[in-house]
């Protein structure tokens, strides 16, 4: 069983809790974090960041970068506006935050340099979401809006010009804030799962742009967590409980809870704030108003485990593998820093936006990053080709990360169809256990 390591933060400065998902150890504890929803994150397995509530008088923002082995933040960033929520591309190249203006931050790590700044909503954004393959990023916002932006229409600026506006969708139908969005596989074909306190959860196709399914709760959701096969979600309710609800099957309107809802997991504890799975897919980690962190089997639906993180409400929860953790040899650890240099509050250009580039790694022994322009993962392949040609250590460096990734998403890739086949195997029990008794 891979070692997974459970975080959990709070809006009250209680810090940053640090468990082993499964023998229950408590590691580390950061000091001095007091973070908004979905506002914690990790940055490529290198280090984690949070941004932090300010007073409403504040003119900026603050974000704060904690090395994996200490307490204290390192690094503190102060953005132009507070920021709420924050998400990483998955390699940790590239870090967007929220802000309370509605605007969207996009800032380059390894230099800090802000590279796109856009008006995305009418009012604060509350969640944000990278779609599996990373091309596309999803944002909701107390408007009630969940948008779909393409990061190619981002960076190209022809097409920006030309187009009466930036997101692919807005999907509107919510009738109050967004509190949290979850994405399925598959990138641009993916499904998107976005709850509000309007009480609904509403399921979207990416490909068609439109509605699939409306689920109406007893309680405000505040969390959602989808299972890797797909085929159920986990609603986290104010009222205590975990909704479990049918994402395609057909549900009806004479169970107890509601149609499409088929089932909970309670155990008549305060608020569920956030929720999060195991890389199995079998642990279920939850956050809750009280201060706890209980881990649930989804199979049995028993509480296996519990952590308490503090006094304040948990808000934030992740699940890191071991494995990300120590695949650390990238360019900024290489030259002995152990985190990047400070988030820039505004752009260089007058315009608010430089020129985009994208960081590839380093040559020989400079310590700046390689100033290229921004490429495709083909023509990256091709520089990473010719650089092992050169006996280039960087590119072997490059190459062996690159590998990792693939590792990574083979092994979700093998754990998804794993769980689809279990899903699918109980279902064809089901419909033969079902005949038998028809024919006896």
């Amino acid at each position: 069983m891979e070692p997974e390591l459970v975080m959990a933060s709070s809006q009250t400065d209680a810090g940053i809790g640090c468990w082993d998902l499964h023998s229950g150890a408590e590691l580390l504890r950061y000091r001095s974090c007091a973070s908004p929803s979905h506002g914690l994150v990790c940055v490529g397995g290198r280090f984690v960041a949070s941004s932090q509530l300010r007073e409403p008088s504040a003119s900026s923002g603050s974000v704060l970068y904690w090395s994996w082995n200490k307490a204290h933040a390192e690094v503190k960033n102060f953005p132009a506006e507070p920021i709420n929520p924050l998400v990483s591309n998955s390699d940790g190249t590239y870090i967007v935050g929220g802000g309370v203006s509605g605007d969207i931050y996009m800032w380059e790590v390894p230099t800090g340099r802000l590279l796109r700044k856009w008006h995305a909503h009418y009012r604060a954004v509350t969640c944000l979401v990278f779609s599996d393959d990373q091309s596309l990023l999803i944002s909701g916002a107390e408007d009630g809006a969940v948008r779909v932006w393409s990061l190619l229409m981002i960076f190209d600026d022809m097409r920006r010009e030309q187009a009466k506006h930036l997101y692919d969708y807005s999907f509107s139908e919510h009738t109050l804030r967004v509190t949290d969005i979850a994405t399925g596989y598959g990138g641009c074909n993916a499904i998107i799962v976005s709850a509000s306190e309007d009480r609904t959860c509403k399921v979207w196709s990416l490909s068609k742009g439109k509605l699939l399914r409306n689920i109406v709760f007893p309680s405000i959701i505040d969390a959602i967590a989808l299972d890797p096969g797909e085929h159920v979600f986990y609603a986290g309710g104010r009222d205590g409980k975990i909704y479990i609800a049918a994402l395609t099957a057909q549900g009806t309107s004479s169970n107890t809870y509601g149609m499409h809802i088929i089932g909970s997991l309670a155990d008549h504890s305060k608020a569920v704030t956030c929720l999060a799975f195991s890389v199995d897919g079998v642990l279920l980690v939850s956050g809750y108003e009280d201060g706890m962190v209980r881990v649930w089997d989804t199979k049995t639906h028993n509480i296996v485990r519990i952590f308490k993180h503090g006094k304040g409400p948990v808000n934030n929860i992740l699940v890191v593998p071991w494995m990300l953790l120590n695949s650390q040899s990238s360019p900024i650890r290489r030259h002995g820093s152990s985190l990047p240099p400070p988030l820039e509050k505004y752009a260089n250009s007058t315009d608010e936006i430089a020129e985009v580039k994208a960081y590839l790694g380093t040559h020989g022994t400079s310590d700046e990053p390689l100033d290229a322009s921004y490429v495709s993962v083909h023509t990256m392949n091709s520089q990473i080709e010719e650089l092992q040609q050169q006996g280039s250590s960087a590119a072997a460096g490059m190459e062996v990360e690159r590998l990792k990734l693939e590792y990574r998403r083979s092994m979700q890739m093998v754990q998804r169809w794993q769980k689809m086949y279990e899903n699918l195997h109980q279902l064809c029990l089901d419909e033969l256990l079902d005949g038998d008794q028809a024919g006896g």
